[in-house]
This record gives C-alpha cells, sequence and structure tokens, in this order.
C-alpha cells in the first residue's frame, strides 16, 4: 500500500514538472508575441557594440544601415540624385564635393518612374555610347503582367513581400525606392505611404539594408524655406526615417539645385540653411548628374518678393477669392501654399 502511494505521489510530480514546463513554454511564447523588447541598457549597448560603426554613404545625408527619405518637388530631379547616388555606391567611389566610407555595395534600384527607353536616353549620347554601370547596379521595374497572387490580401502586401524577394535571392545591401507615391493611387495622403513604410523599417531591421525612398511634395511657398512639414503626410512619414534630405530649385537660377539635410540621427546638421550644398544639373556626355558647385546660403536661393510684388500678388488672390475660387485652387496658381493664401485673406479681412 505505502509502494502504491509513493509510486501515485512521484507519478503526480511527474505530472506537475510537466506542466509547469508547459505553462513556462507558453509564457516564453506569449513574451515573445510582445510588440516591445526588454533588456537592460548595458545589455544593448554591449549588443550594440559588435555591430560595426555606421558608414557614410552620400555624405553626411545618409548613413549605412539607415531608412531615409528623399523628398522635392516634381521636376526638380530627385531620380537624377538618386541614380547618382546609387551609382556611387555601387562602385564605392565618391560623388565629387561630396564623402563615401562604404566599400561598394549591391544597390537594388526600384525605378517606377521610368522605362528602360527614357532611363537608356539619361544615361548614354543620344542613345549611343551608353554609360556603363557596375554589376552591382540592379534596375528594377514592375512587372505590370502579373496578378497579385491569392496568398496576397491586397497589392501592398504583393509588393512588401516582393521587396524582400529581392532582398534575399539578390543579396541586395541597398534598396533605392523611386517613388513611394507610385504604389498608391492616392498621392497626397500620408497613410496610403504608411504601411509601405512601415514594412520597409522592418526589412530595414531584419535584413540591416541601407534605404533610401524618394517622395513628393505638395505644392510649397517658394518664399520659404524647407522644412519637414514640406513633406506629403511629414507627421508620420517622417516617425518612421532615420534621416531625411530635400532638393530645392532655385529661383534665380533654374538649373541650379541647392540639397539640404532635414533630419538626421547618426550626425549634427551639416548642410543646415546657412550651409545647403550648391549643385547644377549637367549632361557633360553620356550621364545625366548633379555637378557639385560649393555650399551656399538657402536664403540666396528662395523667391524674393518686393513690396509692389507682395501687392500684386495679395490684389490677384482678392480677385481670384472674389471669383469663388477655393483657397487650394488660388494656391495651385499662384505656385504658393494654401496656408499663404488663408493668411492673406484674413489680413485683407481686417
Amino acid at each position: 500500500m505505502g509502494e502504491r502511494k509513493l509510486i501515485n505521489q512521484e507519478k503526480l510530480e511527474v505530472v506537475n514538472d510537466d506542466i509547469d514546463q508547459l505553462q513556462g513554454a507558453i509564457k516564453k511564447q506569449q513574451s515573445n508575441t510582445s510588440c516591445f523588447v526588454v533588456k537592460p541598457a548595458n545589455q544593448w549597448i554591449n549588443e550594440a557594440r559588435l555591430r560595426p560603426i555606421p558608414k557614410l554613404l552620400y555624405d553626411r545625408f545618409w548613413f549605412e544601415g539607415e531608412l531615409c527619405i528623399l523628398f522635392a518637388d516634381t521636376n526638380v530631379g530627385k531620380s537624377i540624385l538618386a541614380v547618382q547616388i546609387a551609382n556611387s555606391i555601387s562602385k564605392g567611389i565618391a560623388i565629387k564635393g561630396f564623402e563615401i566610407e562604404s566599400k561598394p555595395k549591391k544597390v537594388a534600384y526600384f525605378d517606377f518612374e521610368l522605362s528602360d527607353k527614357q532611363f537608356e536616353k539619361r544615361y548614354s549620347d543620344n542613345y549611343k555610347d551608353h554609360y556603363v554601370f557596375n554589376d552591382n547596379f540592379l534596375r528594377v521595374e514592375i512587372n505590370t503582367e502579373v496578378d497579385v497572387p491569392k496568398q496576397f490580401k491586397d497589392y501592398e502586401e504583393y509588393i512588401c513581400h516582393s521587396f524582400e524577394a529581392v532582398i534575399e535571392k539578390h543579396q541586395a545591401e541597398v534598396l533605392i525606392i523611386d517613388n513611394i507615391t507610385y504604389l498608391k493611387s492616392d498621392n497626397e495622403r500620408a497613410k496610403d505611404a504608411l504601411v509601405i513604410m512601415k514594412h520597409l523599417k522592418a526589412l530595414n531591421k531584419k535584413h540591416g539594408v541601407s534605404i533610401l525612398v524618394l517622395a513628393h511634395t505638395p505644392k510649397r511657398d517658394a518664399t520659404k524655406p524647407i522644412t519637414k512639414n514640406d513633406l506629403s503626410g511629414s507627421k508620420m512619414l517622417m516617425n518612421f526615417c532615420d534621416s531625411a534630405f530635400a532638393i530645392g530649385e532655385s529661383a534665380s537660377m533654374p538649373s541650379v539645385r541647392y540639397i539640404k539635410q532635414i533630419k538626421q540621427r547618426n550626425t549634427e546638421q551639416v548642410f543646415h540653411a546657412g550651409n545647403v550644398a550648391v549643385c547644377r544639373i549637367e549632361n557633360p556626355h553620356n550621364f545625366l548628374q548633379f555637378e557639385f558647385e560649393g555650399f551656399g546660403s538657402e536664403e540666396e536661393h528662395l523667391k524674393q518678393y518686393s513690396t509692389s510684388d507682395i501687392s500684386d500678388r495679395d490684389n490677384t488672390i482678392s480677385d481670384l477669392k472674389e471669383e469663388g475660387l477655393p483657397n487650394t485652387e488660388i494656391a495651385s496658381k499662384l505656385g504658393i501654399s494654401e496656408g499663404t493664401v488663408r493668411n492673406t485673406l484674413k489680413r485683407l479681412d481686417k
């Protein structure tokens, strides 16, 4: 009788041990599904020390391992600069006037702007004597003949999956996406791009890839400096990027552009409003590019209004408003922001 009781007790202990192990496994699994990763501060630092210090990809504008945004108005030259940056990274050779620290890397350039023939024209001498890119430079287009597979709930999910497939299949270390607004039907709604940005951030963390995302700006007031507020949906998109820079168009010299840092985490702001990088768009032979000219103040390139100009502008705003045009349409016609129209009308009503 005593032996039987002892055996039953041993069985019960075994069962209890199994239950404890199962509960422990469940708790561990539950902890792994949390959206938070909790470690002592010293552990974070010790783990970070094992990873290399991020190197410059495009001077202080973009570092290795960053998700970066390049934004500008339409036809200012985002794609021209982005291809130039991709070419530089693929060869490990700096663009004149700017620094690069990384060795040659494999770059996947997702071109949603140009056809292959348009791309050819930019990088040839009138379709002859073509520029020779490094084999590290991969150009990617959307395959318009493929339907979204059934396992994906929508086009965005399929696109996100395809980004990762390119990384894994081609060992791409750098992604440049030209541009994110193409991937959604409504270009002015930030939430449309947010799904893509979240996934790109996840890829950035999972694979350690460096990502540059090109984006448009809505109409902006050419008399004012570029800020993060000029990026469409700036508050949400800016939260998901590590760095951002913008291209401005010179109001006094049509072929001149300036490049300005907007957000940075790995460096101080070097290319600020008082020290923007000034470039000119040129095609010396078979490569359309930004040619560095020096540094300057952003103010030199902003549109300047004289007293008579402002008076004429105010009168035009008033006249268009009397015609029944909404503020947004007036802003579009005059090339100014809707806020400028609204503030002017308030001032004129006083």
